[in-house]
């Protein structure tokens, strides 16, 4: 199966502090979650992605919230300057790439204002999260890609049996 997966889990250093967040390095992760992970890497045919580097930010850059979860979407780093335009060219990159290689299934990094599937930060930078998805997981959802995170590893094992 065709897979989108944000950069940074793949170990990429593409974060806004030009870091990772790889999960097979991830001190944080079992080594069976490691194992599942790698298994999902070696089994499908991965497509590395990051939309905000695809959305011209640079690395390292300031770290950015969303402002406004609804129209006008606003994103907003934390010195305050707009990067809304960034986030969105983005997630409509990996929309575009998602379509044009029929990929239905994307593995992103949790809590991020691109790739946030579930929840993310408020956008008052104080670490606060809430119940939301960032600008890429939201667009990809939309258009009916289905979006899994790094600590959703055994739900997307079980996507991939159900619809290979």
């Amino acid at each position: 199966m065709k897979i989108l997966i944000s950069s940074c889990l793949l170990g990429e250093d593409v974060r806004y502090d030009a870091e990772n967040s790889s999960v097979a390095y991830n001190p944080n992760f079992s080594f069976a979650l490691k194992e599942l992970f790698m298994d999902i890497l070696c089994d499908n045919e991965i497509y590395s992605f990051c939309p905000e580097v695809q959305g011209g930010l640079s690395t390292p850059r300031d770290p950015a919230e969303i402002t406004s979860l609804t129209k006008p979407f606003r994103v907003e780093t934390i010195n305050n300057e707009d990067v809304t335009i960034n986030f969105l060219v983005g997630a409509k990159k990996a929309l575009d790439l998602c379509l044009e290689e029929k990929i239905k299934v994307a593995l992103l990094k949790a809590k991020s204002p691109s790739c946030g599937n579930i929840e993310i930060y408020d956008g008052t930078f104080s670490n606060n999260l809430i119940e939301g998805q960032g600008m890429t997981a939201r667009l990809l959802n939309e258009n009916g890609i289905t979006v899994f995170n790094e600590n959703q590893l055994k739900e997307l094992k079980q996507f991939i049996k159900t619809n290979n």
